[in-house]
């Protein structure tokens, strides 16, 4: 095995020819992993170099083979009954239906008295909270995944799908949907593309994001036929406004019940269309035969995978090689990744270190090369990458999130700090999340309540949290406005009934031990400790003047450059360390 480190020679950009045994070093086993998986630590990395590149990338890409029964399924709070099917578009649809009916959300109307839709209102704003919730905890349960899963590719790949599929949940409203379409996108994740956009077009998620039920014969929806167009196969500039619409008859008609895919045969439009040039009687999986027929398609995937898993820029030449990999293995993605992974390109000076981790990326990566098991409750996962511009199951657009340079801006870059010292030393004021509203409306009203206040007096705007505090209970209720239902009520209410059913996120902070660490590779002095750190935590050598100044630092703040002297006291200085380098601008690349 060769001992180079970095990236091979300028000669190899662009070149998709396999790097042989000669060329293999633990060096490029940590880039094959820090770009195949979300990092590693020092003994995965050692257990891939040990192979040939060839056994490596196989290790990686035909992971079918490998047991992950051992991880757990999604545990679900039970927050979602079938009276909440099909739930309603608005608040006001819901109070509509209530009205017309005397029924809506399995909740009957009140025959008398004042708000005789609040219990109705009440269910509407829970199944909203819940979900939300919910979709929170499957995103933890999923980060877990990315972290422990010995199939890690398996869920590189869903993460990349779900930003290709981009669907969110504030529209979609329901976890049990998110979750499924997660499911597809695993299940799917290097198979054939084909069977995954099929599957996508067909998915409830997708259904409901980009409103399907408005798609019928008579009166076609276009969004998503001009979305599988534009941004799920082949890209602007290569269809016309004529094949959006007609491959928008083509897609009428279908819907979801629930969780299934439906087809409403009086709804579908079963008349000639034209797309791309063809003709005929086609439903949408023969316009998803027809787009994928197209030789630019099979192009726009692959580069777009390239661009995910390598670098941003691809020469047109390179472009079309990817494309035809792609397209000769019949829209088979595992070859494509196969032949990307093992390419002289992929190790080449402009592919090495040079992509920009993504929020998730960052903290799953994070976590992995600390050597912990599962995902710290403290500081919240979904909250760290929301504020680092990504959270899972609520993308920006339909688009999804945009990569490269868009994860870095002075501010971004301090956040991603922050989150380094939130981790490594937590934060003794958190509040977890999901039993704290972050609306401070709903606390505000929470407080009014439980001061003895009305639903009118507790739900008047403002920040006072006493409201008419000089009223007594009593006269409150006397005062109390006469109406069909109080929206703000029942946005509280429907958080404290969510609240009640969704199971808490376990909030167990980071289990880190860098004592323990540097103890077990023998570290001795102060600059082993920091090119210890250096390589299992950066993907780039530490510049000269940066290591001689970390040196320092840990010099001055152990008082002594010798190990052994500070064994009993060196873990605070040895995470400030660590601090520093995980605030690097070299931190954030992979």
């Amino acid at each position: 095995m060769a001992n180079s480190v970095g990236p091979g020679p300028a000669q190899w950009i662009d070149d998709l020819s396999p790097v042989g045994p000669a060329d293999w070093s633990d060096d490029r086993a940590a880039h094959l992993l820090e770009r195949a998986a979300f990092g590693a630590t020092s003994e995965e990395v050692e257990r891939l170099a040990r192979m040939t590149p060839q056994a490596a990338v196989t290790s990686l890409v035909a992971y079918q083979t490998i047991d992950n029964r051992h991880l757990k399924p999604f545990e679900h709070s039970g927050v979602h009954d079938r009276s909440l099917e099909p739930f309603p578009a608005s608040r006001p649809a819901a109070t509509d239906l209530a009205k017309a009916t005397g029924e809506a959300l399995g909740v009957r109307v009140k025959p008398d008295g004042n708000r005789r839709l609040q219990a109705v209102t009440n269910k509407f704003f829970y199944w909203l909270r819940a979900s939300r919730l919910e979709t929170n905890r499957v995103a933890y349960w999923w980060a877990e995944r990315m972290l422990t899963s010995p199939r890690p590719l398996e869920e590189k790949m869903a993460l990349f799908w779900h930003g290709h599929f981009a669907t969110s949940e504030e529209k979609v409203r329901d976890y049990r949907k998110m979750l499924r379409q997660l499911e597809l996108f695993q299940k799917h994740a290097t198979g054939n593309f084909r069977d995954l956009l099929i599957g996508a077009a067909r998915d409830p998620a997708m259904l409901a994001f980009l409103d399907a039920g408005v798609n019928v014969k008579g009166a076609p929806n276009e969004n998503f036929a001009r979305e599988i167009m534009e941004l799920f196969t082949m890209g602007v500039g290569h269809y016309s406004e004529a094949d959006i619409r007609e491959a928008a008859r083509a897609f009428t008609g279908w819907n979801f019940a629930d969780l299934a895919f439906v087809v409403n045969r009086a709804q579908h439009d079963d008349g000639d269309k034209t797309v791309l040039g063809r003709r005929g009687r086609f439903d949408g999986v023969g316009v998803i035969d027809i787009i994928l027929a197209q030789p630019v398609t099979a192009e726009f995937v692959a580069s777009k995978l390239y661009r995910f898993f390598v670098r941003e820029a691809l020469s047109p030449a390179l472009r079309s090689r990817l494309g035809a990999v792609l397209r000769d293995n019949r829209y088979a993605i595992a070859p494509l990744l196969r032949t990307i992974f093992l390419s002289r390109d992929f190790y080449s000076p402009a592919s090495y270190a040079t992509r920009i981790k993504s929020p998730v990326e960052l903290a799953v990566s994070t976590y992995k090369k600390l050597g912990l098991t599962e995902i710290p409750g403290v500081p919240d996962f979904n909250e760290v990458t929301s504020s680092l511009g990504q959270q899972l199951f609520r993308p920006p657009t339909v688009a999804g999130w945009a990569q490269g340079r868009s994860w870095i801006t002075p501010g971004l870059l301090i956040e991603r700090g922050n989150f380094a010292r939130g981790v490594l030393f937590p934060d003794i004021n958190f509040i977890p999340p999901d039993r704290y509203p972050p609306d401070e409306t709903i606390r505000i009203v929470s407080e009014r309540i439980a001061q003895g206040l009305d639903v009118t007096s507790a739900t008047k705007p403002g920040t006072s949290k006493t409201g008419s505090g000089e009223m007594t209970a009593m006269s409150n209720m006397l005062a109390d406005r006469d109406e069909d239902f109080n929206t703000r009520y029942a946005s509280y209410r429907g958080w404290q009934m969510a609240i009640e059913k969704v199971k808490p996120i376990p909030r167990r902070t980071a289990p880190i031990d860098l004592t323990a660490m540097v103890s077990a590779n023998r570290l001795r002095t102060t600059a082993e400790v920091v090119d210890y750190f250096g390589r299992r935590f950066l993907r780039l050598p530490l510049e000269p003047d940066l290591r001689a100044r970390l040196v320092g630092f840990l010099d001055a703040e152990l008082g002594t450059s010798q190990v052994s002297v500070a064994a009993t006291y060196m873990e605070d200085s040895l995470r400030m360390l660590l601090h520093l380098i995980m605030s690097t601008p070299e931190y954030q690349l992979g």
